[in-house]
């Protein structure tokens, strides 16, 4: 398996944005509620967990899909409707779980109903 996420590009990148505010890396660790230690290990080219990349990713304010590498043999793809739907219901704050939940099954039973069927 290939790894798409390019971790020394990405460190590189919170390496300017820490430079440019002036903080040492113990301090960005404490701002984006990282450990130090996975600071060092993406230095080292290791690739942080899910939760420490989500983290530094709010806390930089860069986009992860910067760090995608294109390998060429894939064709770039788009989400489906549907998964855009429900990243945009799940990341309102206005919603309950339940609410999200409740609205994902009316729209997921419309789009099978009204969705145009390939030949």
């Amino acid at each position: 398996m290939s790894e798409n996420f390019d971790v020394g590009s990405f460190h590189a990148a919170l390496d300017s944005q820490r430079l440019a505010l002036g903080l040492t890396w113990k301090e960005v660790a404490a701002e984006a509620g990282v450990s130090a230690s996975t600071l060092t290990r993406m230095a080292q080219g290791k690739r942080p967990d899910v939760d420490g990349l989500a983290a530094l990713l709010r806390w930089s304010g860069l986009q992860a899909e910067m760090f995608i590498r294109d390998t060429g043999a894939e064709k770039k793809k788009t989400a489906e409707p549907l998964a855009q739907i429900t990243a945009v219901l799940r990341a309102d704050k206005n919603l309950s779980r339940e609410s999200t939940e409740a609205i994902e099954q009316i729209l997921r039973a419309a789009y099978k109903r009204f969705r145009v069927k390939e030949p």
